[in-house]
């Protein structure tokens, strides 16, 4: 039939008994599906891995402005990985990078889940937040409902240029700057060289 029709025999339910089959054009019936893919494309939000990184002994402005940095990334549907790097003897006490991190998970309880609960790998200390849009679109509609009465938050343009420079990280997590960032430890540490050998 296919032959007299000079269509394609397409296997569909291999599985089934008697396994199921259709006469149709595969060429066209695979363009066709890749021009709904396309289109569904363009309809899906790209959500990225942004992160905010900080240090254990950090200020409890620096900490109120990270956190704003890390809302601000959660509202506009990106996902945010919450970075606690430990220099020197500090990762002798990660109590406080948990302790920071749990903080800052508690600030952002109203616009954030937690996707990857805090872990320490090396001498960094993560934990991947995810936007919650149901809490996030219920906040919104108080705000409109309470005619202004919320707090409105305000949008100076440090706080856009932390959101700006937010740095891109890949899912799995790998990040290119790692090697920069052990560079610039070095470079900090006073009365070290490059060459010195810790004996």
């Amino acid at each position: 039939m296919a032959r007299q029709r000079d269509v394609d025999l397409v296997e569909v339910a291999a599985g089934a008994s008697p396994p199921v089959a259709r006469l149709m054009d595969f060429g066209r019936f695979k363009y066709e599906q890749s021009k709904k893919d396309r289109e569904a494309k363009k309809h899906q939000q790209d959500v990225q891995l942004r992160e905010v990184r900080m240090k254990p002994k950090i200020d409890e402005h620096d900490i109120d402005f990270k956190t704003r940095t890390a809302a601000k990334l959660l509202k506009r549907g990106d996902k945010v990985k919450v970075t606690v790097t430990f220099r020197g003897r500090e990762i002798t006490h990660p109590q406080l990078g948990k302790g920071l991190i749990d903080r800052i998970v508690k600030s952002l309880d109203d616009v954030a889940m937690v996707e990857k609960d805090a872990m320490l790998e090396g001498r960094h200390m993560t934990i991947i937040l995810a936007p919650d849009k149901k809490k996030i679109a219920a906040k919104a509609r108080a705000a409109a409902a309470g005619d202004g009465a919320a707090p409105v938050e305000e949008d100076d343009a440090e706080l856009e240029a932390a959101v700006a420079a937010a740095r891109l990280v890949d899912e799995d997590g790998a990040d290119d700057d790692d090697d920069a960032d052990e560079a610039d430890e070095v470079e900090e540490t006073p009365g070290v060289t490059a060459g010195a050998t810790g004996e």
